[in-house]
């Protein structure tokens, strides 16, 4: 199982197995547990971070003997505490999940049955189907094809015009020129031909007649899902990196600190 918290920096396919939402018999737990303990233990850090081995085992020793303690100390208030707000959440649940079970005709069945049907449905998802993934390539080489004859262009005006704004006579300029501009043209050629083989491969494999227009519908339609996949993967990574920065602020005890100085920056401004 995978703690509450920490399931959501794991991807979909991973929460719908571990993740305590789905796992029958967690209930409320968050599965958290240690975190709770590490959360009270990380203020030991500063007191013992230059104390002798012996203080800082002893230091150690007496905060979890105190933690303990004073645990067990409120455990019965904790079970009947909890005993009573999880009789009452049943009992409030169950009535909202009758009268949506009423609205939308499911049944108990249906639940676990939806379950199944996204696993499945994202386990199909390892790879995207082979025709839209070289499709996707596709948008891909056409895109640095034009780049490419664009530069082209712009190395053969270039080219052209290398030598207008050189003396007559002057045969080192000239050479250079000549030679500059020869390097940048066999450069840009050489890159040229190396995206129309590139695309008339793709279009090969996936067996194009004519080739797709820059703006066409086929060529907007997957460009659109090129995007998408870069935005679903920037959040993806967004929030890896609030969570795991989340992480380290609790670890810390400063988790709550970027309020504050929001709340104190307001004020003073």
């Amino acid at each position: 199982m995978v703690g509450a918290f920490h399931g959501h920096a794991h991807n979909r396919k991973c929460q719908l197995v571990w993740h305590p939402t789905y796992i029958l018999g967690t209930g409320h737990s968050e599965g958290e547990g240690c975190e709770h303990i590490f959360s009270a233990s990380n203020e030991l850090a500063r007191s013992t971070r230059h104390a002798s081995p012996f203080h800082r085992h002893q230091t150690i020793e007496e905060h979890f003997a105190f933690w303990d303690a004073d645990k067990y100390a409120v455990l019965s208030n904790f079970l009947s505490n909890h005993y009573r707000e999880a009789t009452k959440q049943i009992s409030v649940l169950m009535a909202e999940l009758a009268i949506i079970q009423s609205e939308l005709g499911l049944t108990d069945a249906d639940f676990p049955r939806f379950l199944k049907e996204e696993h499945d449905y994202l386990d199909g998802l390892k790879q995207p189907p082979e025709k839209d993934r070289l499709s996707v390539r596709y948008i891909e080489v056409l895109d640095e094809l034009a780049e490419w004859r664009a530069d082209w262009d712009l190395a053969h005006e270039a080219a052209n015009s290398s030598l207008t704004a050189i003396a007559a006579g002057n045969l080192e300029q000239i050479n250079n020129a000549l030679s500059q501009a020869r390097i940048r043209v066999d450069s840009s050629y050489a890159k040229l031909q190396h995206a129309e083989a590139l695309v008339a491969h793709v279009e090969a494999l996936l067996a194009v007649d004519a080739r797709w227009e820059i703006g066409g519908q086929e060529y907007n339609h997957f460009k659109e899902e090129v995007s998408l996949s870069k935005y679903r993967s920037a959040l993806d990574d967004l929030e890896r990196l609030v969570v795991m920065r989340l992480f380290e602020l609790s670890k810390l005890s400063l988790s709550s600190t970027g309020v504050c100085l929001l709340q104190i920056t307001h004020s003073v401004s």
